[in-house]
Parts: structure tokens; sequence; C-alpha cells
């Protein structure tokens, strides 16, 4: 294979490149170059100070790291592949106590008990009240005429999910959503005053106290997630009030934050491809989630540790090295997908990893984020048919979350896109 041709100094976890784009070329060529390739960095960049790491960009590669959690370690440095420099060490640390930050046996047991939250029956029993709530959320929106379609819309049916998972109050449930927004956005200057420890240790704590009044004034096990969680089984096996909180954090990031991005920027894909909004609208596939979950891939890259000396895709890794797997690059995969430029809501089958590939950190919510976005999409097309882009989206500065800030539309259809 040729050398791979990119820019000089290129670094695939620079926040400023994605505050303006997706390194879409720079994905292919490595494709197509070089699959595994060593992403050389400055001592002090990315808070790590190792000198570089492993860019994965092949979907068969992404997969067989995400399957070998006994040699590509989740807890030896962080799954999130760049820090800011001042916030790393602390940052890490904290995240330490996170499921998704763990390896077995401690992640095991912790994914056990938290599956009981993510049961089928625990997953339908939100399907009629959230598809009410899709449609009033659709229709308050509609109502306005236009506006910001994240925070109108995108925001507000993953968050009353996993609040009404949870039995958060009503009127808690825009905290929930400020707090993860500081978390994930420490490296935008948007939210950059913002201190993304404190954001993760008032969440944190509000969980706890939701907990202990639950241990007061339990609820039936079968109805009752947070009292399923909190309770022990009959192996014994409970959440301690601390790891109930932090499972709520980290639950608070990984679904909130992923499906409304995928909601922003499935309906982006749609506006971008018409024929395909007119077939989702005619059709109502089921197909439809998945691609939409493939095309934004929310979480562009987790990371692993190598735990030993070891071989990838025919290149040596030496155990402490970083490997970071590129879900954006994987779900584009020419040896994959068909077309994979091309938004298709029938693809079937569609074996992407924007759940975190497979294996032992597979997606847990992944079943919700599908109800969820299946539910909007409907609302969506039922009310506010002739959705019109009004200007060009706002990304978030990270390389870690594939965010969109804000996106102003007209839910009637009647203006069209202002392009600077």
């Amino acid at each position: 294979m040729a050398a791979p041709n990119l820019p000089p100094g290129f670094d695939f976890t620079d926040p400023d490149i994605y505050a303006h784009r997706l390194p879409v070329r720079e994905f292919a060529e490595l494709r197509a170059t070089e699959p595994i390739w060593w992403n050389r960095q400055a001592p002090d960049a990315g808070g790590f100070g190792d000198g570089g790491y492993w860019v994965v960009t092949k979907h068969r590669d992404v997969r067989d790291v995400s399957l070998r959690s006994d040699v590509f370690s989740s807890a030896s440095k962080s799954i999130v592949p760049r820090y800011r420099e001042d916030l790393a060490a602390g940052q890490i640390e904290a995240g330490r106590a996170s499921m998704i930050m763990m390896d077995d046996p401690q992640h095991s047991r912790l994914r056990k008990i938290v599956s009981r939250a993510f049961t089928p029956r625990a997953v339908e029993r939100l399907r009629a009240e959230l598809s009410e709530r899709a449609r009033r959320i659709v229709t308050e929106a509609a109502a306005s005429g236009s506006g910001d379609f994240v925070r109108q819309v995108a925001c507000e049916l993953p968050l009353q999910a996993i609040c009404g998972l949870l039995g958060v109050p009503h009127g808690d449930y825009h905290k929930l959503f400020d707090w993860t927004n500081n978390m994930i956005g420490s490296d935008d200057p948007e939210f950059a005053g913002n201190d993304a420890l404190t954001s993760a240790g008032e969440l944190m704590w509000y969980a706890m106290q939701l907990a202990a009044r639950k241990r007061e004034e339990p609820g039936p096990n079968d109805q009752d997630i947070v009292t399923a969680l909190i309770r022990a089984d009959a192996e014994g096996q409970h959440l301690s009030e601390a790891e109930f909180g932090m499972f709520v954090v980290t639950l608070a990031v990984a679904g909130n934050e992923t499906t409304r991005n995928s909601i922003t920027q499935g309906m982006m894909a749609f506006t971008d491809h018409p024929a395909q909004w007119e077939l989702f609208k005619a059709r109502r596939p089921k197909t439809a989630a998945d691609e939409i979950i493939r095309w934004a891939t929310p979480i562009t890259a987790f990371q692993r540790t190598a735990l030993e000396d070891t071989e990838l895709g025919g290149v040596r890794i030496t155990k402490g090295q970083r490997v970071v797997l590129f879900y954006r690059s994987a779900n584009f995969d020419e040896d994959v997908f068909d077309e994979p430029y091309s938004f298709d809501v029938l693809r079937s089958p569609n074996p992407h990893v924007g759940f975190g590939g497979t294996g032992a950190h597979y997606c847990i919510g992944a079943n919700l984020a599908r109800m969820t976005i299946d539910l909007m999409f409907n609302a969506l097309a039922d009310h506010v048919p002739d959705l019109t882009p009004l200007a060009e989206p706002e990304r978030l500065r990270s390389s870690f979350i594939n965010g969109i800030k804000h996106w102003q539309v007209d839910y009637r259809g009647a203006r069209p896109l202002v392009t600077q």
C-alpha cells in the first residue's frame, strides 16, 4: 500500500478539525492506504503525554479490538481519546468509576445489574408515553414557526426517555440537559466556562439523592427501575448509591447526547436527501433508525489501551500504546457497506458500529435509542413534513462526540436555507 497522503501534522483527535467538519477524506485515505496508522502527537497534546496513538479505521479491526477486551483495556488509561491538557488528570481519574471505563470483573458485575433497566419489557413499557411526548414536542415546536431544532426537538425526547426511565421529576429535566452539555462540551468555547467535573459531580449527587429517596420509599421491582437497581437481587447484587450516581452520569452522556445528535443529523440527512424523506413518510421503514445511527455515528471514537504486545490487522501493537477506534470511519467502510455515502433508510443488513462495535461494551441502551429515534421521526413526518433548514448547523468542537449545537429550521417549510 502507498503511504497515506495527509496534511503535515494532522491529528485525528484535534477538536479544531471537528468544529468545522468531519475528516471524511482523511479517513477514506487511511482505509485505502494504511488502515491502522500511527498518529504522532506532541508530548503536551491530548492529555496523555505518550507521543501518539494508533488510528483504527476499518470495520473489521474495530470489531476485532471490541471483541478482545482481555487484551485491549478500557480501564488502563481512558476510553476518551483526547482531553484538555489542564483537565486531563482530574477527568481521567473521575471517569474510572464509570462502567464504560472498567474491565472485567468489575465491568461484568455492574453491567449485569444495570441491564435490569433495559430489558425489552422495561423499554417497551415506555413506548406509548414516549410516542405521545414525541407528538407533543414536535407540535409545540411547529407552533413556533421556526427555531433551533436541537433545543426544541432533538434534545427533548432522549432526555425525557432517560428521565422517565429513572423517575426524574419533570421540573428537573433540564438540569440534566445542562449538566451533560457541560460535561461533553469542555473543548467548545460555548461551554468552556462551565467546569465539566463540577457538572458531573452535581449530576452524580442528584442521582445519589434520588437513590436514597427510593431506598426510603421503594417501588415494585418490575415497574420502578431505580428500585430494581439499588435493591439486592436473589444473588445479593445491587448498585450502591455511588455506583448508581455514576451510572446516571454515564447514561446522561451516552444516552441523552448521542441519541439527540442522531436525531439532529438524521433530520439533516433527510433534508439533504429529499427522496429518502419522501420514502420514509410513505413507508415508515423500521430499518431507518439504524441507518440514521450509521450516518450520524454520534460517538466519533473510543479508545483502548494494549495490555500486552499484540497484533492488529498485521500491525504490531506494543503494550501500553493507545488504540483509537474511529467508528465514524468504520461506518463508511467500502468493504462492508454498499455505497456507504448514500443515505438509504432501507439499508439491510446494516452492521454499523454506532453502538460501539460489539463485545463486552456494546451499548446497553441500544434498543431504547432505536425506539426513541423511530418515534421521533414518525412524529416529525406526521406533523412537520415540510421542515426546511434556515442556516448551516453549528458543530460542537469535540473529537469525541459528533455533535450539533444549534440548527435553525423553519418547521413549515416556508423559507429557504440561508448560506454564509
